[in-house]
């Protein structure tokens, strides 16, 4: 199995990818302004479900079966990006009038999980991330390939949803202390639609699949 040394190096290199902003933490983070700690902590955790299916796959090899076929990179890379559009979209049509601003309509703890798990899951860079980043840890001489990275996956995982919910502890905090300013209430919706659609848009612009 994996010795100490091995995890140790693993972790800091984890936490150090984990701490730089990337598009989950840019949907958490959008969550917690829009409604609150709860909602963006239950969003982390929702990603991290959805990381969890990237960690099978790696695990399983299909991660590499993914990344080796453009047609298959792209539909999945396509298909995240139209829903963080679609995420952008409905944001954007909510309306609430002046006078009912600090009650805005909110999506259920439910569907802000189930939202975080499947942005995470139609995210190929994390499929291209496993097949290149997990190898440099696993080494055939320990034991099964396959044990070793699901368990350095599920320790990923786990660093990344305490990352995640200081990100959104962080962002739920200011959104209280904004919570007076109407003019804010009135425009967060703006905020978090504009966060969706550009992360939907930078994940349909990013990289090919050769680059």
């Amino acid at each position: 199995m994996v010795d100490s040394a091995t995890l140790m190096v693993f972790m800091a290199a984890a936490l150090a990818l984990l701490l730089v902003p990337g598009p989950a933490v840019l949907y958490i983070v959008a969550r917690s302004i829009d409604q609150g700690r709860a909602a963006g902590i239950v969003s982390a955790f929702g990603v991290g479900i959805g990381t969890l299916f990237h960690v099978a796959a790696a695990a399983a090899g299909l991660s590499a079966l993914l990344v080796s076929s453009a047609l298959a990179f792209s539909i999945v890379k396509y298909l995240g990006a139209a829903y963080l559009i679609y995420l952008g979209i409905q944001k954007l049509r909510e309306r609430s009038l002046p006078e009912q601003v600090e009650q805005p309509q909110s999506a259920t703890l439910r569907q802000v999980f189930s939202q975080g798990v499947v942005v995470n899951l139609l995210n190929p860079k994390l499929a291209l991330f496993f097949f290149a980043f997990l190898p440099q840890f696993v080494s055939p001489a320990r034991g099964s390939v396959a044990v070793q990275s699901l368990l350095l996956g599920l320790l990923f995982v786990g660093l990344g949803i305490v990352s995640d919910s200081v990100y959104a502890v962080l962002a739920g905090t200011l959104r209280h202390w904004l919570r007076s300013s109407r003019a804010f209430l009135r425009g967060q919706r703006y905020f978090s639609g504009g966060i969706y659609i550009i992360l939907g848009l930078v994940t349909a612009l990013s990289g090919s699949h050769e680059s």
